[in-house]
């Protein structure tokens, strides 16, 4: 619950380019790290996207727009955006919303936590994120207004 509004799936994918201090999960840093991601375990995500009570699915990780994992994020997003339509998709990013303009990935999202993680600005009240300098946006809102839209909390 503590990673996008209402009860969520969680994907977190290895490899990491930004390595920040303190990072909660250093484990996933290693692009070879972690399990193997087969159609068992995809099939696994649908059966539980199925459920009502479950909001949507977020990536997280390591970060799943590392050079290693965005091919296959997007595509596992674009699926589950086809047959999960009401289901929303957040992605965690330690890149920030002006170097992901134009990725095909931001056609499927509904919400982006992006930019690094700093230690210096971490606040333990925030909602949805670790440190101030981190944004919450609607992803759909920002595509149309052509401008950063934060997601309301």
């Amino acid at each position: 619950m503590l990673n996008g509004d209402g009860l969520r799936v969680v994907l977190w994918v290895a490899g990491c380019s930004h390595h920040c201090r303190e990072c909660q999960n250093p484990v996933t840093w290693d692009p070879d790290g972690g399990l193997p991601f087969t159609e068992a375990e995809k099939e696994e995500i649908f059966r539980e996207l199925e459920k009502d009570y479950i909001s949507g699915i977020t990536f997280s990780g390591g970060d799943p727009l590392h050079p290693a994992n965005v091919e296959e994020v997007t595509a596992l997003a674009r699926e589950i955006k086809s047959r999960f339509p009401d289901k929303t998709i957040w992605l965690y990013t330690g890149s920030v919303w002006e170097e992901m303009l134009g990725l095909e990935i931001l056609n499927y999202l509904d919400v982006c936590v992006d930019g690094e993680f700093e230690i210096a600005k971490k606040e333990l009240l925030l909602h949805w994120k670790g440190s101030s300098n981190q944004r919450v946006i609607d992803v759909p809102e920002s595509l149309r207004q052509l401008t950063i839209v934060l997601h309301e909390e």
